[in-house]
Order: C-alpha cells, then structure tokens, then sequence
C-alpha cells in the first residue's frame, strides 16, 4: 500500500535537502511526514527502492597492535560537543566504497587504511543510518590502518582529534563519553575480538 500521495523537496543543497512527504496513516488519513536525503529529488530511495550505500564508516585496527583501534573525536555542530567516532564519509560518484575508506582515512587521520576482504561479505553490505529521518545507508569497511597522524589532508570545516586506543580505553569511551551509535556497537564487536583474529566476529 502507498502511504503517501506527493513529494515536495524544500532546500536546495549539495550534501543534503530536506523533503516533505503528504504522508498518509494506515487508516488513510492525511499527516505531514519530513526526511532528509543525500540525493537528488528523483533519486530518493522512496522511489528507486534501491540500497546503495552514501558512505562508509570505517573500522581501522592498528596494524602494529590488533588490540588497538583508530578513534577520532570529531566537534558535532548539531550538539555544539564533541563525539566520539570511527572515521567515516561519503562515497564520490564513481567510487567504490572501500576505495572511499581508503580516501576518507587519509583525509581525516593522515593514515594509510589496508581493507580487510575475509568473513561473511553480508557483513559488508549497505545498512539504513536512521530511516525515521533519512534514506541514507552506508557500508562497514573492515581493515588495518598504519603511518602516522597527519592533519594535513584534513577540511577546514572538520574540528578532528585522531586516536589510537587500546581495549581498555574504549571500554570507558563507551561508558563515560558521548559516542556515536554505529561506532558503539563496532566498538562493542571489537572489544570481543581476540588479538589473533580481529576480524573473526565477521566469520
């Protein structure tokens, strides 16, 4: 069943725009319903019903030292406040997303990022962010990062403190600091990991 009778997109902007739906109950009565989209107005998900991923969040082990994890604690506009991140971003058009973890690591922490291919590819596919609010998805990459912290790639726009924790630190991030959803739950699958096989919870 259709639940809504018309679209109307209500900004007009590069990286995000917000769209008003003539939302319609189960009873089919009329309500306003408002999302947000990465896309363009025709290419919204509502009406290709495709889930290809906008970005990536990227789940950087510490190549030197499996029991550590790449962290950036990133200022959030919307919560004037810091949070607590994996390193993540949008895919450019023509990229795949692995090549845009590649990319994305390099701009915000100066690292090199080697992508992990092991374990169930169902892992790896595209997943919905908050489809209350938004059509957006985004794909998990798995790998190892290594060199050394740089800023120099990094935009203007983007407030970034690069970190490499080890077990125990995550384990008070996710009990005393504010942290993002999706890298909580990355971080919680982390800290089960082994050193051996740090990747083994995607077998």
């Amino acid at each position: 069943m259709k639940k809504y009778t018309n679209i109307h997109k209500l900004s007009d902007n590069r990286f995000l725009n917000l769209f008003h739906l003539d939302a319609l109950t189960d009873s089919g009565h009329p309500f306003d319903y408002f999302f947000v989209s990465r896309r363009k107005a025709d290419q919204i998900k509502l009406l290709t019903k495709d889930n290809a991923a906008e970005g990536v969040v990227i789940f950087p082990v510490w190549r030197e030292d499996p029991e550590k994890i790449v962290l950036i604690r990133q200022y959030r506009y919307p919560l004037d406040d810091v949070l607590y991140e994996l390193p993540a971003g949008l895919i450019d058009a023509g990229e795949t997303p692995e090549c845009a973890a590649i990319r994305e690591m390099k701009e915000e922490t100066g690292l090199s990022f080697e992508v992990y291919t092991g374990g169930d590819a169902a892992y790896r596919r595209p997943f919905f962010m908050g489809a209350g609010f938004t059509d957006e998805s985004c794909n998990a990459i798995f790998g190892y990062a290594s060199g050394t912290i740089s800023r120099r790639d990094m935009e203007d726009t983007e407030s970034i403190q690069v970190l490499i924790a080890g077990k125990e630190e995550v384990r008070r991030i996710l009990r005393e600091e504010k942290v993002s959803i999706r890298a909580a739950y990355l971080l919680m699958s982390f800290l089960s990991a082994p050193r051996e096989k740090p990747f083994g919870f995607l077998d």
